[in-house]
């Protein structure tokens, strides 16, 4: 039976958000859904990713392809901006959750449709998706301005403070965690491989990261990135080190259902000793990530999950990131 109609969250106190952004709320929404679209083709193009789909290939997938990760990412940009429009005027409540879910697994659909059914970024729909909302709701009511973000590859070169950077991202993540933590009153019971691994390795999962206020972006992919920059890595090394630190403490699912626990250890091991050697822009860090990536398909095992979270990383630092100078290695939740 279909699901009754909802009236939109947003509709009870439409309005511009020009006082926060300067934007009005459709180029604002439309402005969340490019920067939600760039991080998830940045997270796709970035080389080498162990046991992912990168610019050399399809890393342990069979169904995917760089082609149809960056067709994905596109096709998503309507949902990401029906996401925001949907929150920017609303509060965390279970109708704004529910209403956003309805637009989730639309853009599921629409996912499917670009990629001839292959599941490209379903994690990312939810993960990046409540980020978009929360980043919304905090322009809407101005409880953090987002400070300017710069073309891709094309840093600010006047830094914004940690403590500015620190109070706009836990921002964004904290409202997107009490969206999460309402309940999906229209969700169908699923059978998917993401529900089998969190009952039978008891792990959160993507549900639990989002409703914990999304601490791998918050105290492990963000202080990576900004310690890797303030140290004068390349970006791509720094977005790795992000991965690889991301990597070295989630349960990922994605590792578990392809190869159990031996491939969930193999990831977190293999991430922290390229870490430990000085990450990825050394030379020996880049001869541990070559390892790495040799025994994650060894054992068909890929840390979709991480990258998931590597791309909402990446859409949070696009939001409050202003520069790659200055002492950015504090920022720690």
């Amino acid at each position: 039976m279909a699901a009754p109609a909802l009236m939109p969250a947003s509709a009870a106190r439409a309005a511009s958000n020009g006082a926060a952004t300067g934007l009005t709320s459709g180029a604002a929404d439309a402005r969340l859904a490019s920067f939600a679209t760039t991080a998830l083709i940045e997270e796709a193009q970035l080389t080498p990713k162990p046991a992912l789909v990168d610019r050399r290939g399809s890393g342990a997938h069979r169904d995917l392809d760089l082609d149809i990760m960056l067709r994905s990412a596109q096709a998503l940009e309507p949902t990401f901006a029906a996401l925001s429009r949907a929150a920017r005027h609303g509060t965390p409540s279970a109708i704004l959750r529910t209403e956003l879910a309805q637009i989730g697994r639309a853009g599921e659909q629409t996912m499917l449709r670009a990629t001839g059914g292959s599941n490209a970024h379903r994690g990312a729909i939810w993960i990046v998706g409540l980020l978009v909302a929360g980043a919304a709701i905090c322009e809407a009511t101005a409880a953090m301005p987002l400070t300017p973000v710069v073309p891709v590859g094309r840093p600010l070169t006047s830094p914004a403070s940690d403590g500015a950077s620190l109070r706009s991202a836990a921002a964004i993540c904290t409202v997107a965690a009490q969206i999460a933590c309402f309940p999906d009153r229209f969700a169908a019971s699923t059978d998917s491989h993401g529900e089998r691994v969190r009952q039978r390795y008891q792990v959160g999962g993507a549900r639990r990261e989002a409703q914990d206020g999304f601490p791998h972006v918050i105290a492990a992919g963000l202080p990576a990135l900004l310690a890797a920059r303030t140290n004068g890595a390349p970006e791509d090394a720094a977005r790795l080190d992000a991965l690889l630190a991301i990597m070295a403490s989630l349960d990922d699912t994605c590792l578990l259902h392809r190869a159990g626990l031996p491939g969930l250890q193999a990831g977190q091991d293999g991430a922290r000793r390229v870490l430990a050697l000085g990450g990825s822009g050394t030379v020996a860090g880049r001869a541990a990530l070559a390892e790495l990536d040799r025994r994650l398909l060894s054992l068909n095992a890929s840390p979709g999950g991480a990258a998931d979270l590597l791309a909402a990383t990446l859409f949070i630092d696009m939001l409050v990131h202003r520069g790659t100078g200055g002492s950015q290695a504090s920022w720690k939740i």
